[in-house]
Order: C-alpha cells, then structure tokens, then sequence
C-alpha cells in the first residue's frame, strides 16, 4: 500500500504574514532607537516592561521611515502602549 501523496496538484502561493514580522532595517535607519531599547534592557535585567518607552520611539522610527517600508502605520494604542500615549498627552501642558 503506497501512502504517498501527490503535492504537484495544487500550487502554493506564499503570503507574508499580516502583523508580527518586518523587514530587517539593512541601512540602520533605527540602528540608534535599537541600541537604546538593547541598552534598556541589560541595565534592567532584561525585563521589557521597563523598557516600554525605548520600544514605542524604536517602531514610531519604523513606522515613519516609509522609504525603507519597514513597518506599516499602526495606532500605537493597537499595539499596546494606550497608556503611554495618554501620560505623553499628560505632561504636555495646554496653551490658553
């Protein structure tokens, strides 16, 4: 009994994934936001939670830097950081 199948029926088209993954940055255009972030997280024995911040500029650099498409604009509250942006809106004092 042969439990071979025959794959060549049907033709596979590969799609990148929606979210969760983005081009590699190759010319460095947020090489420093990267280095901040890395630095923020050995000095806080890696527990990203202190590093929230570092990691909000680091994709706002990806997102803004539409010639290298490194990220398509996303609201920053989608991806998770809703009450950074209200302490920012916060401490920015209103005019009169």
């Amino acid at each position: 009994m042969s439990t071979a199948m025959n794959f060549s029926s049907k033709s596979f088209t590969p799609r990148p994934p929606d979210k969760g993954a983005f081009p590699l940055d190759h010319f460095g255009e947020c090489s420093a936001f990267k280095e901040r972030f890395m630095e923020c997280l050995r000095q806080s024995g890696y527990e990203s939670a202190a590093c929230r911040q570092s990691a909000m500029a680091y994709l706002e650099c990806r997102m803004d830097r539409r010639v290298g498409q490194l990220m398509a604009n996303e609201p920053l509250e989608k991806l998770g950081f809703k009450d950074l942006i209200n302490e920012k809106s916060e401490e920015k004092p209103e005019k009169s």
